[in-house]
């Protein structure tokens, strides 16, 4: 049940502000996740180190900035996130095809400067916390993502049928999925996993219903069981 087809289609969101607390969690659950993502949290409290040390534990690496700003600065930066070995970045759509652009071709760039396989670029759609995005973002962002040559989007579980008619070749990943057994915490647009993966989600980002448990394997396991 977990074995690496089902561990490749999980990523563990290491949402802490200390290293020790990440890699701990890290090595805990590695059995159940073979993707770990670092986002603003984590890399504002350690930054490149968090990769690194995650990579050399074997996991392939999530990096969860959410770029958005001019496209000089977005390109520059995602040109350094290449050139660390990440296997993801994320991006934000709204920002349009410009910034977008500019981070798709900054992430390949740094990756293919390095020697190293190319990346993918995520897009940002729309955050799975936003009730009230009105119904014509979704489209416009996926086409953006489309037109600029992204290689996936990040999208609530309720807008896969919507992705998949639109970007059947994106790679989707779906984060704020919650088990019927956890609380919903601040998303507002939930699927459990299960529905996710059942709807097309190649990729679930899995934190605070593995992370905020009691027991955090015991919460893994059900979690993996729950997939089958």
């Amino acid at each position: 049940m977990n074995g690496n087809g089902t561990k490749d289609r999980l990523a563990l969101a290491l949402d802490v502000d200390d290293l020790v607390v990440a890699m701990r969690l890290a090595k805990e659950l590695q059995p159940y996740f073979g993707v770990a993502k670092v986002g603003l949290e984590l890399y504002s409290a350690s930054g490149p180190e968090a990769v690194s040390t995650l990579q050399d534990m074997g996991y392939d690496v999530f990096l969860d900035l959410k770029l958005f700003d001019i496209p000089n600065t977005v390109e520059k930066a995602a040109r350094v996130a290449g050139a660390y070995g990440v296997k993801y970045l994320t991006i934000h759509a709204m920002g349009g095809p410009v910034v977008l652009r500019a981070g798709v071709e900054g992430l390949k760039d740094g990756a293919e400067r390095a020697g190293l396989p190319e990346p993918v670029s995520l897009a940002v759609t729309v955050l799975t916390s936003d009730p009230d995005a009105p119904p014509h973002v979704l489209p416009h962002r996926i086409g953006v993502a489309i037109e600029v040559g992204a290689g996936g989007i990040i999208c609530a579980g309720t807008d896969l049928q919507l992705a998949r008619e639109l970007g059947p070749r994106l790679l989707k990943v779906v984060p704020g999925t919650r088990p019927p057994w956890t609380p919903t915490h601040d998303q507002a647009r939930v699927t459990t996993p299960k529905e996710a993966l059942d709807a097309g989600a190649d990729l679930l980002v899995i934190g605070r219903a593995v992370t905020a448990a009691d027991d955090h394997r015991a919460a893994a396991e059900q979690l993996v069981g729950s997939l089958a």
